[in-house]
């Protein structure tokens, strides 16, 4: 039989990963970065967490979840722009991130972590925005488990 080339993992404890995306919040409005708020929730992630402070942000919500997701830059997934204000002529506006372009939770769910999200996704197809689909676009259609 043939060397594998690799190593399988045996019985690595994978961490738990949280990500909280919050909008109309500006870097210095967390208490953990410097602000006056009292915000002891965000104080204990920051402090038993993971703090990011070299990231990019957008001016409307959906190109920074498409940025979040992808880890790519928004237009290059298709999401220069929200759902509603999309131009299907332009690739960079097509409003739903390319099915070439993977996201987290298709990642994580390929290394077996269960995936689960709640609160806006805002990159759907405005036309796919019903209970009869297609959902290909929908969070569950891009890796996610439950949302």
């Amino acid at each position: 039989m043939a060397d594998k080339g690799w190593t399988p993992r045996v019985n690595i404890r994978q961490p738990n990963i949280v990500i909280a995306v919050l909008d109309d919040v500006g870097f210095a409005d967390l208490s953990c970065f410097g602000s006056d708020y009292e915000m002891p929730f965000s104080e204990s992630m920051a402090k038993n967490g993971t703090r990011f402070n070299n990231f990019h942000v957008t001016a409307v919500c959906a190109p920074t979840r498409a940025c979040l997701f992808t880890g790519r830059n928004a237009h290059s997934v298709g999401v220069g722009n929200i759902a509603e204000w999309a131009q299907k002529d332009q690739p960079g506006y097509n409003g739903w991130i390319r099915q070439d372009a993977a996201t987290m939770a298709e990642i994580f769910a390929q290394q077996g972590y269960y995936t689960s999200g709640c609160g806006k996704w805002h990159m759907t197809p405005l036309e796919d925005q019903n209970g009869t689909g297609p959902f290909d676009h929908w969070p569950t259609g891009r890796g996610f488990d439950h949302w």
